[in-house]
């Protein structure tokens, strides 16, 4: 089949290994309990970017929701520890596949849709999610938020859980992409036709994207809940989702290691133009407009051809 003669992400794996080797020695540099802090919301935000980089960059459906599905996977577990006294190793894989179930049924409409309609569905979903959960007070006591259990007694620990939870996934995609399954999605991101025309359905793999997007997106959300031990209705604020889209976009799209060197630097970045004057939001949406307009294939596509051209 000529699908089958498609570029297979072979030796991608190594960049972001070697990345993730250089965080799990940053804690012996970093002693600082707040720098730790920050670094561990820079991976639940990589999460995210690599869940939403699965759908958009491989498969290239645009959603707007992941900032929703991590909200479904902390409020997911944070009420199975308050209502059912359930443990947070079983609430944490619960908190996945509640997110990941929602995302198929969801998935199951709105990916028969494509381009703004796209966009505009999970959009829609993803505000009024977070419309009902403020609204919930007697279950999810509104904007005071919930209650979530914590896991361990100072920063470290949590800074490895996430550190591994991002090496799984990350490996988890890699051997996605290396397989058949990882050949239709970006048939279906190249030509949507021409993959149908060929025997792909593709309704079911763009489903089956949304749906492990949406339980990565549930797994980040669920151990970020126990991490901050309070989620509120504003995890779920469309900002967040910009934020990641921002993230992917400057790291680069269509690759493993762009969403990862994008979540820490964007991230970074948004805690030192904090500092300056809160600015950080309009700086990212002129680097998105910039990165989109002129350097697709974002920072690591700039990293490439200056590599290139350096060997030639």
């Amino acid at each position: 089949m000529a699908l089958a003669r498609s570029a297979r992400p072979s030796g991608e794996l190594w960049p972001p290994l070697v990345f993730l080797g250089v965080l799990a020695a940053l804690p012996l540099l970093v002693g600082d309990a707040y720098w730790l802090g920050i670094l561990i919301v820079s991976m639940y935000f990589a999460l995210l970017a690599v869940g939403w980089n699965l759908l958009a960059g491989y498969t290239g459906q645009f959603s707007m929701a992941p900032a929703a599905f991590a909200m479904i996977g902390a409020y997911a577990t944070g009420l199975l520890a308050r209502d059912l006294h359930t443990a947070p190793w079983i609430g944490i894989p619960a908190a996945v596949a509640a997110a990941g179930l929602v995302g198929m049924a969801l998935g199951r409409v709105v990916m028969r849709l494509s381009g703004p309609y796209l966009a505009l569905t999970t959009l829609s979903f993803a505000e009024i999610l977070r419309l009902v959960i403020g609204n919930s007070y007697e279950y999810t006591r509104g904007d005071l938020g919930l209650g979530v259990p914590g896991l361990f007694e100072g920063r470290l620990p949590y800074y490895y859980l996430f550190l591994g939870a991002l090496l799984a996934v990350q490996l988890g995609v890699f051997l996605l992409l290396r397989s058949r399954a990882g050949l239709f999605l970006r048939a279906i991101r190249d030509d949507e036709v021409a993959a149908a025309s060929r025997g792909v359905d593709v309704v079911f793999w763009k489903t089956a994207a949304f749906t492990l997007s949406t339980a990565i997106s549930g797994l980040a959300g669920a151990l970020y809940g126990h991490f901050s031990q309070l989620v509120s209705p504003e995890l779920g604020l469309i900002s967040q989702t910009g934020l990641v889209i921002s993230m992917v976009v400057i790291g680069g799209m269509g690759s493993l290691l762009g969403p990862l060197a994008g979540a820490f630097l964007v991230y970074l970045g948004s805690e030192v133009l904090r500092e300056v004057g809160g600015i950080q939001l309009i700086v990212f949406a002129l680097l998105v407009i910039l990165f989109a307009r002129f350097f697709r294939e974002g920072l690591i596509g700039l990293a490439r051809r200056a590599l290139a051209r350096r060997g030639a």
